[in-house]
């Protein structure tokens, strides 16, 4: 069994300077108009993340795990070389690269990640999970458009969010994320599949919902920066038809005290995802905690603005 970084509830390297003050903290916060427009909207993009340094380390560690054969291999929750399983729409995607890499596990720990993520959530945070998306240039393949919390209905209730963290400038062309704007609103919907066929989803919308396509925003980015949105956002990326890799990292974090509902067709969907018992709460090694307001900000709680005090 390889060394598994899971143990380490801590930054164990220097990538992410950590603030020593609740005022150093105050630096990366979040505008109450950037917190409406999530609320408003369901996502909140263009937030700089990582600076060159810390891209360099995650894009040399995202090579070395690319390869199916690296050191850390069987720590993975999921790992899909392709999961699209057409070699000329190529869609590597691997959940777990936290417990296998430092820079990854490290970047849990960014204060420019945590303070936004806990204002938009407004809670104590844990880790849920990280992902790793991979298009190579001229032949990746799309992410179908999905709703992230049909995927995690295992969990109760529902108290996430998800960061997108690009390690590659995202455009129209190599193939960036979209959103549907106000999506986050339409309720729950059946899962219909992350690869493949882009449109799948259509088959479970309304004609309301279908219209709603049309109002599609490309998410554009460049390298280091992040969009955050709701688990229940409907978005989706495209194919890369252009000369440049899109690489980027994802954050998946919940609210303390969210508990395990695994039962049934409520699963994961892999036995290699660390599994709680029914009723029990995330916590452990596993799931821990990223952030809390009160160690972190102090007296200063109150001069934050979060999606819950606006």
């Amino acid at each position: 069994m390889s060394n598994d970084l899971a143990t380490q509830h801590a930054p164990i390297t220097d990538l992410f300077t950590q603030p020593t003050s609740p005022e150093e903290w105050k630096c990366f916060q979040l505008s109450e108009d950037q917190i409406r427009h999530f609320q408003e909207q369901g996502y909140v993009s263009g937030i700089r993340l990582l600076d060159d340094a810390q891209i360099d380390a995650l894009r040399d560690e995202l090579s070395e795990m690319a390869d199916p054969n690296h050191d850390g291999h069987d720590l993975f929750y999921e790992y899909h070389s392709n999961e699209s399983d057409n070699p000329d729409s190529i869609l590597f995607h691997a959940l777990g690269a936290w417990r296998v890499r430092s820079a990854f596990h490290d970047i849990l720990w960014n204060p420019a990640f945590l303070l936004p993520a806990y204002q938009l959530l407004g809670k104590r945070l844990r880790l849920f999970h990280d992902q790793l998306f991979s298009k190579p240039a001229q032949h990746g393949g799309v992410v179908a458009w999905h709703q992230d919390f049909s995927y995690w209905t295992w969990t109760k209730p529902m108290s996430h969010l998800t960061c997108w963290i690009g390690l590659d400038d995202a455009t129209e062309e190599n193939g960036c994320m979209h959103y549907i704007p106000g999506s986050h609103q339409w309720g729950l919907l059946k899962k219909t599949g992350l690869a493949g066929d882009m449109e799948s989803v259509r088959e479970v919308l309304t004609p309301e919902q279908i219209q709603d396509f049309d109002r599609k925003c490309p998410i554009v980015l460049k390298k280091g920066e992040a969009t955050f949105h709701h688990p229940l956002m409907m978005h989706g990326s495209y194919k890369n038809r252009s000369d440049q890799q899109r690489r980027a990292t994802v954050i998946n974090v919940l609210a303390d005290g969210v508990t395990s509902n695994f039962e049934g067709e409520d699963s994961p969907g892999t036995t290699n995802f660390p599994m709680l018992p029914k009723g029990q709460k995330m916590e452990g090694d596993f799931y821990p905690i990223l952030f809390d307001p009160v160690e972190h900000l102090g007296n200063l709680i109150e001069s934050i603005p979060t999606i819950d005090n606006l």
